[in-house]
This record gives C-alpha cells, sequence and structure tokens, in this order.
C-alpha cells in the first residue's frame, strides 16, 4: 500500500532507486519517535549481550495503519542516517497498492537492477534472494523495505552482515524476525498538527481560531492522512470556518475512523462527474496515474483529466510524485474507501467498460512508443501521423523516458489484465504491444527478465482460452531465455511442449522453429545423435515447403553436431549441401562461409590438398562478398594449411595481407561503434507473439 507522506515529502521514486529521496517541504513532529529509533540503531543488540558477533543487519521497524505517516518517519531517518552508509539507499516496496505482498522475485530482482548486477530471466526466488544477500555481504548499504506485510518477505533479502541497516514499514509486528522492537507512530503533536492545516489554510483561519483548530485536530487523530483531507477542505472552501468542519466531523462519529469520515465529507462535496473520476481511479494499475489514464477511466479528454487530477492533488485525494512527466499516486489508505465506493455505486459492466478503455489507451501509447523509433519505416510514420497528437511523443527519446518511468504501472496492468479473465483479447494485445516496445527501446537482451514474467501471462491467457499458436509463441520465447540463462534441461521440456502446441495448430512455423530448438538443446547438452535427427526432421518440413535460406542454414547446423561428433564424412557432405543451397538462392556472404567450413573440416579429416582449394574458392567468394573479418581468417587458415603442405613463403604473405585486413576491420569498428552484429541464428519468434 502506498502512504499518505505528509510528514516529509510528497514524492516517490521508483522501487529499486538508490537517490535520495528529494524534500519538496520540512518534515513535522515525531521528534520522540527519530530519538527512539536513532537511539535503536546504537542499542546493543542480542547477539552482542552473549558475546557473538552480530551476523545479520539490524532492523528497525516502523509500524502503523496506512496513512499514519509510517513512511514518512522511515523516509525522514533514512535522511538522517544515510550518510553514514558509503554504498548508498535502497528502496523496496513489499506489497501492492491493494495489499497484495509483492513476489520476492520481483523485490530481488529491483534491488539488484538498483545495484547494477545482473537478474537472469527465470531465476527461482531463492536464487534471486541469495544474489541480493551475497551482493550486500561486502557492502555498506541502508535498505528501506516499505510496506511489508510479512517477516519473509524481509528475512528474504535481509543482508547477512552488520555493516548494513534495514527500516522496515509494516501494519503490524514481524514475528520471526529476532531482536526487533517496533516503533509505532501515533498522532501528530498538536502544534505540528495545526502547522500541516496551516499550509491548506494559510495561518488567518488557525490563529483566530486556535481552539477550534484543536477540536479539529482531535477529531482527525491526529492521523496525517485525515489532516491532509481537512486541509483540502478548507482550501476548497475559503469562506469556511475551521469550526464548521470540525462540526461536521462530529457529526459523522459512527461513519468509521476519522480517515473515512474526513474523506466521506470531501468527496460528498464534489460534483457527480468528479466523484465517478474519483472512484475511477481505484482501477490505475499500482495506484499511480496520469492524465491518459485518467482520460480513458472517465472517458473525458486529456486536459481536462489533467486539471481534474491537480484539483484532486490539491484536495488531498491523490500525491503527486517526483517526475519530469505529470504522475500521480492515490494513496493507499484511500484506496479501499475508493474500491468501496466503486463497487457500491458503479454497475460491474461500467467498472469493465472502464478498464477496456484504460487498456486500450495503453495498447495505442505503447504502438506510438515503439512507432517513433522505426523513423525510416514509412508504414511507421503513417501509423503515427494517424495517431491523436496526444498520443505522439516528440522524440524516440520522450518515447523512451515514458517507457522507463511508466514500466512498474505497464507491467502491473498487464498482471491485472490477465488476472481479471475477462478482457484477454485485450490483455493479449497489451502484452504483445508491451514486448515490442521494450525490445524497441532497451533490446532484447536488458529486456530479458521483464520479458519473461510477460510470457509467463501470455501463456497463462493462451492455456486458460486453449489458444495452442499463442501457447507455442510463449513457450518457444520462454525456452529461449531459459537456454540463454543456461537452463538447458527446463528449456528442452518447453521446447518439446512447443512442438506439441505447434502441430496442434497446425502452424508449420512454430513446428519448424521448435524441431530446430529442440536439436540445439540436445547439441547443448552434449547428445549429437539425437540433435542431428531433430535438425533432420526440421530441414525435411523446411525442404518441403521450399524455404531453401533455413533448409541451408539446417545443413550447416547438422554438419556442426556430426562435426563435434568426429563423423566428418557426413559433415563434409552436409556443408556441401549447405554451400550449394546459399549459392542457388544468391547469398553470397554465407555460401563464403560455408565453404570455409567445408575447407575446415576437410582438414580436420586430414585432406590438406583438398582443404587448399577449398579454402582458396571460399577467399574468392568472401572478397565477392566484401567481408573483411571472413578473408583475414580464411588467409590465416590457408597459411595453416600451406605450411603443413611445406610453402612457408606463401604461408608468410596470406598472414601478412590477414594481419592488414584485421587493422582495417579494427579501423571500421572505432569508426562506426555502435554498428550492430549480424546474427547467424535465428532465435525470433513470431510476429503474433
Amino acid at each position: 500500500m502506498t502512504d499518505q507522506a505528509v510528514e516529509a515529502d510528497g514524492s516517490e521514486l521508483p522501487p529499486g532507486d538508490r537517490r535520495p529521496a528529494v524534500t519538496e517541504r520540512h518534515f513535522l513532529g515525531r521528534t520522540r519517535e527519530l530519538k527512539d529509533l536513532l537511539a535503536d540503531i546504537e542499542r546493543a543488540g542480542l547477539d552482542t549481550l552473549t558475546g557473538r558477533k552480530a551476523p545479520r543487519a539490524r532492523v528497525l521497524l516502523i509500524a502503523g495503519r496506512p496513512g499514519s505517516g509510517r513512511t514518512a518517519l522511515a523516509e525522514e531517518l533514512v535522511r538522517e542516517v544515510a550518510d553514514r552508509y558509503a554504498d548508498g539507499v535502497l528502496r523496496a516496496r513489499l506489497s501492492e497498492p491493494d495489499g497484495t505482498p509483492v513476489p520476492t522475485e520481483r523485490t530481488a530482482r529491483e534491488l539488484l537492477t538498483a545495484l547494477g548486477l545482473p537478474t537472469p530471466p527465470g531465476a527461482g526466488e531463492d536464487e534471486l534472494g541469495q544474489a541480493v544477500r551475497e551482493a550486500l555481504r561486502e557492502r555498506r548499504v541502508l535498505l528501506l523495505l516499505d510496506d511489508a506485510v510479512a517477516a519473509d518477505q524481509v528475512d528474504a533479502v535481509l543482508p547477512e552482515t552488520p555493516d548494513c541497516l534495514v527500516v522496515a514499514v509494516s501494519e503490524g509486528p514481524l514475528t520471526g524476525i529476532t531482536d526487533v522492537r517496533p516503533c509505532i507512530p501515533g498522532g501528530l503533536d498538536t502544534k505540528s498538527a495545526q502547522e500541516l492545516l496551516t499550509r491548506y489554510t494559510g495561518s488567518v483561519r488557525i490563529t483566530v481560531d486556535p481552539r477550534a483548530a484543536e477540536v479539529l485536530v482531535e477529531e482527525c487523530a491526529g492521523h496525517p492522512a485525515s489532516l491532509v483531507l481537512a486541509g483540502g477542505w478548507l482550501a476548497a472552501r475559503p469562506k469556511a470556518a475551521v469550526a464548521d468542519l470540525a462540526k461536521q466531523l462530529r457529526a459523522r462519529n459512527d461513519e468509521g475512523p476519522p480517515a473515512a469520515r474526513v474523506f466521506r465529507l470531501s468527496y460528498e462535496g464534489l460534483p457527480n462527474a468528479a466523484r465517478r473520476t474519483l472512484r475511477l481511479l481505484s482501477l490505475a494499475p499500482a495506484g499511480l496515474v496520469d492524465p491518459h489514464t485518467a482520460s480513458a477511466l472517465a472517458g473525458c479528454s486529456v486536459e481536462d483529466a489533467h486539471g481534474t487530477l491537480d484539483d484532486f492533488a490539491a484536495l488531498g485525494f491523490l500525491r503527486r510524485m517526483d517526475s519530469p512527466l505529470p504522475r500521480y499516486a492515490v494513496p493507499g489508505c484511500l484506496l479501499p474507501l475508493l474500491r468501496a465506493l466503486a463497487e457500491d455505486q458503479d454497475r460491474p459492466a461500467e467498472l469493465q467498460l472502464a478498464r477496456a478503455r484504460m487498456l486500450e489507451r495503453t495498447v495505442r501509447l505503447l504502438q506510438s512508443c515503439r512507432a517513433i523509433t522505426e523513423t525510416d519505416s514509412p508504414q511507421a510514420r503513417e501509423k503515427l501521423a494517424g495517431l491523436p497528437r496526444a498520443l505522439r511523443f516528440p522524440s524516440p527519446r520522450a518515447a523512451e523516458d515514458w517507457l522507463r518511468t511508466w514500466q512498474p504501472a505497464l507491467l502491473a496492468a498487464a498482471r491485472h489484465a490477465v488476472a481479471d479473465g475477462g478482457l484477454d483479447t485485450l490483455a493479449r494485445r497489451l502484452m504483445a504491444a508491451l514486448v515490442r516496445a521494450m525490445v524497441a527501446h532497451f533490446g532484447t537482451r536488458a529486456a530479458a527478465p521483464e520479458l519473461y514474467g510477460i510470457h509467463r501471462l501470455v501463456l497463462d491467457v493462451a492455456e486458460r482460452r486453449n489458444l495452442p499458436r499463442e501457447r507455442a509463441a510463449a513457450l518457444l520465447n520462454l525456452a529461449d531465455l531459459d537456454a540463454q540463462t543456461g537452463r538447458t534441461a527446463e528449456a528442452l521440456a518447453r521446447y518439446r511442449a512447443a512442438l506439441d502446441a505447434g502441430r496442434e495448430a497446425r502452424d508449420p512455423y512454430a513446428t519448424g522453429r521448435a524441431m530446430e530448438s529442440v536439436g540445439g538443446a540436445h547439441q547443448e547438452l552434449g547428445d549429437y545423435d539425437r540433435a542431428a535427427d531433430w535438425y533432420g526432421r526440421a530441414l525435411a518440413q523446411r525442404l518441403a515447403r521450399d524455404e531453401r535460406a533455413d533448409a541451408a542454414r539446417l545443413y550447416g547446423r547438422i554438419a556442426t553436431v556430426h562435426t563435434y561428433a568426429g563423423r566428418y564424412a557426413e559433415a563434409l557432405r552436409n556443408w556441401r549441401a549447405a554451400a550449394a543451397e546459399h549459392r542457388r538462392y544468391g547469398d553470397v556472404a554465407a555460401h563464403a562461409r560455408a565453404l570455409s567450413e567445408l575447407a575446415r573440416i576437410q582438414e580436420y579429416a586430414g585432406r590438406p590438398e583438398e582443404s587448399l582449394r577449398t579454402g582458396q574458392e571460399a577467399l574468392e567468394w568472401a572478397q565477392r562478398a566484401e567481408d573483411v573479418r571472413l578473408q583475414a581468417a580464411l588467409r590465416l587458415r590457408l597459411a595453416d594449411t600451406l605450411e603443413h603442405l611445406g610453402d612457408p613463403a606463401s604461408a608468410r604473405l596470406h598472414r601478412e595481407v590477414a594481419e592488414r585486413l584485421r587493422g582495417e576491420e579494427c579501423q571500421d569498428r572505432v569508426i562506426a561503434p555502435n554498428q550492430d552484429t549480424k546474427a547467424y541464428e535465428i532465435r525470433s519468434a513470431s510476429d503474433e507473439d
């Protein structure tokens, strides 16, 4: 849940951000609590008292209900002691806005990313938790864990060194973590509470009737979230007296705790349209809202939505976030109230329609975000021109900044859409658009951890809706990521499942891709006979469909596994077939590479004269293809062969030319350092994924 952070700054950093929070307003009250917490840092723990060295970091617990200012108190403590921790501050939120615990896997990924460490896609929570603990073992870090639901969430990432400090925020005690004394913040003292009200009302209305201000503070129980809402109510009614508000709250004593009473009073003063918009904000993923989200939910223009959100922030219903983009957070203490109102006053069909509009808007934004990276594509330019101006990004950098900023909310939107079960078509479109946008801006390797989670969601929907083609695509993508991280056995099982799904869907792309990948997994496991068999099955399908380029590649893969197995005759036969296929469809560079491999196998097989002739032919084709790297490699191989045949002078000449070519290639790389290197092994999924 998101706290109403009113005692410190009103902003929130993304999960795992190591930057110190930006202070916009000075901290109010909590002098005693801060003093106790600072003293608790220095207090000798149970291990020290028994003469043992503390094996783990000290945990300070701040316990209180949402809206009590517990997160603000934690942030203020962090600000006061952050300079003691040379490796900075790490932050993570351990529950969703609705109170659902965040999986340890996701928390660990956020922390590892903040530390600049790799997060293998598909790794389990035990592996990732251990990686976090090992990373922190040699660091001096202050770790702020907000909204912890259970002790095992904290324990999973608890540093195993006394040099670190953990500040945990929770609604109750964390039973199971030893030597923790909770600090329970009560209401603000009267002076601090009145100063908070003054920020909204100005000093006059407070100083002219200090007794009424004291009564109002009592009615709000010094609760920071309640005081913010009360201040917003008074600010919107400059002619209302503080005593009027205190009187109305007293008349509502039977309507629940202070936050609920002042919220309902302020809510009832809104116009009907604003009430409806506010209720619908409870549908926002991760409790994060921007003008586009509000516009889609309420069915109004982006400009009107932006103005409404600013009005809500002034009333205390939302909190502005520290971001170059307009971003707002729904306070966690208000989310249950808004959800209850939405369920009571809006029909389920209306709420589902609002969700659908929000997802549709998100899909279009993601499509725009991706399209702006395709500056050379006429189709992309035409697609962008057809979008409303509000959905266009001014530049690729602006699109990337938006995607990076909103990534947590976008991933949450995908999870919620899949969990909903009634919007699977939109959920599938959202996940496809999200994958394409992330790959376009971040690259497949950098986005792999997030892509793994998205592909698992795609698989869930495909299995629920019995969509074998999409099931095959999701399984292929998951298996690829498993293979890249060394989980070859898991990848093999998924490739086989993808093959079954592809056959069920009668999808030749999926079945061919799966058979080839099964062969690749067996090759990685060292089972060359099975690898050759599966490559042969894939080859038969490619030949039957007259897919010559893919067939040529498969001839090469079959030749490779025969080489590993020492079957040089079979390897030579398949490399000759590969070279013939490449030449037949006119790929000069691929033909040169196939001849190069053929020459290498001939040398392995003890046929140096044949290897020399084939190598010279490969060199001629490499020169036609202007492949400098291959030319250099071929000349070095020819030099080795010539020395073996007793011609050192010719060998020396080839080596000199090879060195010159390699120097030219290095110079070209310096001139164009960002030029991508071609990958010859196909690992892409179908466009439908």
